[in-house]
Formats: structure tokens, C-alpha cells, sequence
């Protein structure tokens, strides 16, 4: 158990303190189920949550892609930082998406269609969704995942 904190100052050790312990929590994908906003992961949970989501991902017939960003060109970052680590995973025309301040771009390997909106409210990160030809299985998303977790 942690010592309680109080006074002027102390917003930072609390922060601090806090994602320390969410650090210790997260072993599996499912642990990122009740996080708005992607959590900052070591390196080796990065690598231990990889591995169970490439499972997921190579498994699946195609997946769809959201990203929560607090600009388009984040957003399209991160989506390139996929398509770089996984050849199959193409999409095209990104050059002429767009949308000011925060975003969500939602991508969709099987059409290759992606799409970006200005969203406020969201928390920053990404979530995949593994998709499965009709009746084979229930879909499942995975994440928030942290934007820079593919590169």
C-alpha cells in the first residue's frame, strides 16, 4: 500500500506514484480494458502485449483500426507506424485526410477506407479490432494502446 500525500506540490508524485502502479498491472491485453487513455508501458510489457495481440492479429481475417489522437497528423503517424510493421496492412489516400484539433481516425483493413473526424473527449491511444468472416467468431478490441507501440 502506498503512504497518502496531501499539499501543494504533490500533484506530480501522485501522478508519478499512480502510473507506477498501473506499470505493475499490466500483463495481458485484457488489463487495458478500463483505460481511457493508453497507459505508458516498459518495454517489456510492450513486448509481452505484442506478442499476445500479434496472435489476435494473425488469427483474424482483417482488423479495423482506431486511433485517438490530439492531431490528424498524429493519428496518421501511428496508422503508417502499423502499415511499416505489418506489410499486409495497407491503406491509401492518407495524404488527403484532414480534421482540426483532436481526432479519431478509424481505418478498415478489408475496405482499405479510412476516415478522421475532430472529436473532443477522447483520450489518446489505439485500438484494434480483430474482425472475423461472418459466423467464424466474435470480434474483439484490443487497446488503448500506446501511439507509438508499433514503431
Amino acid at each position: 500500500m502506498y503512504q497518502p500525500h496531501c499539499g501543494l506540490g504533490m500533484e506530480e508524485h501522485l501522478v508519478r506514484n499512480f502510473l507506477e502502479i498501473k506499470l505493475v498491472d499490466i500483463n495481458k491485453l485484457v488489463d487495458l480494458n478500463n483505460f481511457r487513455t493508453a497507459p505508458q508501458l516498459s518495454n517489456w510489457q510492450g513486448k509481452k502485449l505484442l506478442e499476445e495481440l500479434e496472435v489476435n492479429i494473425f488469427n483474424a481475417n482483417w482488423i479495423t483500426i482506431g486511433i485517438m489522437a490530439t492531431s490528424d497528423i498524429k493519428a496518421i503517424e501511428a496508422l503508417q507506424s502499423i502499415s511499416n510493421k505489418y506489410p499486409s496492412i495497407k491503406f491509401g489516400n492518407l495524404g488527403s485526410l484532414h480534421a482540426d484539433g483532436c481526432v479519431f481516425l478509424k481505418a478498415n483493413q478489408k475496405t482499405s477506407n479510412v476516415f478522421v473526424r475532430s472529436e473532443n473527449g477522447l483520450g489518446e491511444g489505439i485500438l484494434i479490432t480483430c474482425q472475423y468472416d461472418e459466423g467464424a467468431k466474435e470480434s474483439n478490441t484490443y487497446g488503448p494502446l500506446p501511439l507509438d507501440f508499433f514503431t
